[in-house]
């Protein structure tokens, strides 16, 4: 198959082989860039247990890419046809996608493909007002747009829903998927706040760039890339 392009930069994706749920692989498309990844049709539900885990970690290592917003409209590599949004629903919350309208695949987002695969789950309305005493503005984890935590509990864009990944999603997660255990550690929203802030100081630190110079209740980046990076430590112990 021909090289694809990014849906929404339509720059050459990165392919990705992964083990698939019986034999073969599973071939997906990523683009580091946009933060998407573009899954032919069917290709989500083939892809092995281990396989999701090694996806996880490649996120983490792409953590600190500079994610570009999605295009308007996005378009199918595969037909160049608009694709329609579209919003599903797992055990851990909604999810939302971008679908060919020919049954060509579909597009999303990291964050929202972690939905998917139960790694994150969304807030209840009590942490987002906890989390908002201490961080007023995130960004959507699936368009980027951001997000005034005190006010909306989903992105007023995209409407997708505010979601975290945190320890305990990944513990259940790994456990589904008979992969690996990681230590339990409960949700607090106020220790939760404290990580997302302080890693986000390391990374503008490490890019040499001080993007946090301003008051720390203004804006940090969206909560599952910050938290992968949180849960990331607990994989190493």
């Amino acid at each position: 198959m021909s090289e694809t392009h990014c849906p929404s930069c339509r720059a050459a994706m990165t392919p990705l082989n992964l083990p698939g749920k019986l034999l073969g692989t599973v071939e997906l498309d990523l683009c580091f860039s946009c933060q998407g990844i573009w899954l032919d049709q069917w290709e989500s539900e083939q892809i092995a247990p281990g396989g999701i885990v090694e996806l996880f970690k490649l996120i983490h290592e792409h953590r600190d890419d500079l994610r570009m917003p999605l295009a308007e409209p996005l378009r199918c590599p595969r037909c160049n046809e608009k694709l329609l949004a579209g919003l599903d629903v797992a055990k851990s919350g909604r999810f939302t996608y971008h679908r060919c309208l020919q049954n060509h695949g579909r597009f999303t987002v990291f964050a929202q493909f972690m939905i998917e695969k139960g790694f994150v789950r969304q807030l209840s309305p009590l942490e987002i007002a906890e989390l908002a005493a201490r961080i007023q503005t995130v960004r959507c984890t699936g368009c980027g747009a951001p997000v005034d935590i005190r006010k909306d509990a989903a992105c007023t864009h995209c409407r997708a829903p505010i979601a975290i990944l945190d320890p305990e999603a990944v513990q259940q997660a790994l456990a589904t998927y008979h992969q690996a255990e990681v230590k339990r550690t409960h949700l607090d929203p106020n220790a939760l706040a404290e990580a997302v802030l302080a890693t986000e100081k390391q990374k503008s630190q490490r890019q040499a760039t001080n993007v946090l110079n301003r008051p720390v209740e203004e804006s940090v980046g969206d909560l599952v890339t910050s938290g992968v990076e949180i849960v990331w430590n607990l994989f190493k112990r």
